[in-house]
C-alpha cells in the first residue's frame, strides 16, 4: 500500500507587541549587540508577515503561531510580587528592570524553539508527535512552554492524528531548545523521514570541556528523550554533537549554521565535531546516493561571516525544479557570502534559487528566517484537520496586517516595558486575535 505523501508546512511565529531589544540570549551575538535599541512592534509584525505572505504566494502552505501573552504577570507572582496586575508591573520595575524585560520577552516569536515536532511517517504509532521545548538555558524563554502546548493543542486538535507531549523536566540535564537543533530529511515525499538531532553537550562530559565562551544549550539526553516519546527507531533518527568551536563563536542554535530539507542537508565546514561520521550515518540511513550534503568551507564564508549574515538561518524550501535558498538581506549586503550564494545557484541543482527576505527588527534581536518558523510535516489528511483559522491566505494577511496596525506600537525601549498602559494594550489585542483565528482562550488572562 502506497503511503501518502508528506508536505512540509511552516508555521511562523506572529512576533507580538512588546518586541523589544533587551539583550537578554547569552550567546546570540545580534541579541547582545543591539541591547537597549530602540524596537518598532509594528514594522516587525508586519515584516514577518510579508514573508509569510510572499512563500504562500509561492504555493508554500503557511500557518501562524500567536505570540504569548506579555509581560506575563503570572511569572511575578510566583516569584513574590503582590496586588493588582498593575502594581506589580510597577512595582517590579522599580526593584528590577530586568526582571520586567524577562518578563516582557517577545522571544516567542522565534517558532523554531517552540517544540521537536515528528512526522506520521516516522513514529511509533502513526500519529504527528510534538514536544514543547522546555528552554530552561534562560529564565525569559523558560515561561513559554505551557502557553505553546496550549497553543498546539488548539491547531492541532485531532488526538487520532496528533499527540501532544508535556516539556521535558526543566533542569540542565534536559536542556532542550527544540526544532532548532532539529532537522528532518528524507529520500522521498511519501517515505519516512531521518530526525537529525544535534545537541551540544551531554552529562558524561569531563568538567571543563568546550565550548568555553557561550552555553552549549542543547544535551544529548533531551533529544534522545524526545525521540523516546515519539517512538522513533533507531533507522530514522541520528544525534550529532555540535561543534564546541562553533558555539563559541555565537552559533547558539544548530539552525544558525545549518538547514536542510529533502535529501539536502546545507551546512558550514564548523557545524559538527564529527563531521565525516554524521555524513556517513545520515547517507547510509537515506540511501546511497541519494543524500545531497553541501558544505560550505570557512575559506568562502567564515564562522564570523555566517554567523554575522545567518547565511544558515534560511529557509531551504523544495521546489519542482530543485530547492530555493530563502536568505535574510544582510546575505546580500556580505560580500563574501553573497558571492558565494552567486557561485552556488545551479539550474541543475540542488540549489536552484536564491530569495531574500527583510526581516531586519528580527534579524537585530538575533532571530533569522529559519528562527521564525516551526516546520511540522503534514499528509493532506493531517492538514484537513489543522485549525482553519490559522493557515494564512490574501483575505487572513488583510485582516492581520490590519490587526497589527490597529494595535502595535512603532517605537518601544526596554524602559518602556513596566507601564501598565502596554500590558492593557497588549491584552487588548491578544484577546482580538484569538477570536480573529478562531482558537478559543489559550491565554492565561483568559483563562
Amino acid at each position: 500500500m502506497a503511503k501518502e505523501p508528506v508536505q512540509e508546512v511552516n508555521f511562523d511565529g506572529l512576533i507580538g507587541p512588546t518586541h523589544n531589544y533587551s539583550g537578554l540570549s547569552w550567546g546570540n551575538l545580534a541579541s547582545l549587540d543591539n541591547r537597549h535599541a530602540v524596537s518598532n512592534p509594528r514594522q516587525a509584525a508586519l515584516e514577518g508577515l510579508a514573508k509569510m505572505k510572499a512563500l504562500a504566494d509561492l504555493g508554500y502552505p503557511q500557518g501562524i503561531l500567536p505570540p504569548h501573552e506579555r509581560p506575563f504577570i503570572p511569572a511575578l507572582r510566583k516569584i513574590g510580587f503582590t496586588g493588582d496586575d498593575a502594581k506589580i508591573l510597577r512595582d517590579a520595575g522599580k526593584l528590577d528592570p530586568v526582571l520586567v524585560a524577562k518578563v516582557s520577552s517577545a522571544s516567542a516569536m522565534w517558532a523554531a524553539n517552540a517544540a521537536t515536532v515528528t512526522g506520521s511517517a516516522e513514529s511509533g504509532d502513526g500519529r504527528v508527535h510534538f514536544t514543547p521545548a522546555n528552554l530552561q538555558t534562560a529564565f525569559h524563554r523558560s515561561l513559554e512552554h505551557p502557553t505553546t502546548g496550549r497553543i498546539l493543542r488548539a491547531i492541532f486538535s485531532d488526538e487520532g492524528r496528533f499527540a501532544h507531549h508535556d516539556a521535558l523536566p526543566s533542569s540542565p540535564e534536559f536542556s532542550d531548545e527544540g526544532a532548532a537543533n532539529h532537522t528532518r530529511l528524507s529520500a522521498s515525499p511519501s517515505g519516512p523521514g531521518i530526525g537529525l538531532f544535534v545537541y551540544g553537550r551531554s552529562g558524561t562530559d569531563a568538567p571543563g570541556q568546550p565550548p568555553i565562551r557561550f552555553p552549549a544549550r542543547q544535551t544529548l539526553e533531551a533529544s534522545r528523550a524526545i525521540a523516546r516519546q515519539h517512538g522513533i527507531r533507531e533507522e530514522h533518527r541520528v544525534f550529532a554533537r555540535q561543534n564546541p568551536v562553533a558555539i563559541d563563536g555565537g552559533v547558539f542554535h544548530n539552525d544558525v549554521i545549518c538547514v536542510g530539507t529533502g535529501p539536502v542537508l546545507f551546512y558550514h565546514e564548523l557545524a559538527f565535531a564529527e563531521e565525516e561520521a554524521v555524513l556517513e550515518e545520515l547517507s547510509s540511513k537515506l540511501g546511497a546516493g541519494i543524500f545531497k550534503p553541501i558544505c560550505v568551507p570557512k575559506q568562502a564564508v567564515s564562522l564570523q561571516d555566517a554567523v554575522q549574515s545567518y547565511l544558515f538561518n534560511s529557509q531551504l524550501l523544495q521546489a519542482d525544479d530543485g530547492f530555493v535558498l530563502a536568505v535574510p538581506v544582510e546575505c546580500r549586503e556580505n560580500p563574501n557570502v553573497w558571492n558565494y550564494l552567486a557561485e552556488l545557484v545551479n539550474p541543475a541543482g540542488p540549489i536552484t534559487a536564491v530569495d531574500v527576505f527583510d526581516v531586519k527588527q528580527s534579524m537585530r534581536n538575533g532571530g533569522g528566517p529559519a528562527c521564525l518558523r516551526l516546520r511540522v510535516p503534514l499528509t493532506d489528511a493531517e492538514r484537513a484537520t489543522v485549525a482553519r483559522g490559522v493557515m494564512l491566505n490574501d483575505s487572513l494577511h488583510e485582516v492581520l496586517s490590519g490587526w497589527v496596525r490597529a494595535h502595535y506600537r512603532d517605537r518601544l525601549t526596554p524602559r518602556d516595558l513596566a507601564a501598565p498602559s502596554l500590558l492593557d494594550e497588549s491584552r487588548a489585542a491578544l484577546d482580538e486575535l484569538t477570536g480573529l483565528l478562531g482558537l478559543g482562550p489559550i491565554y492565561d488572562f483568559q483563562l
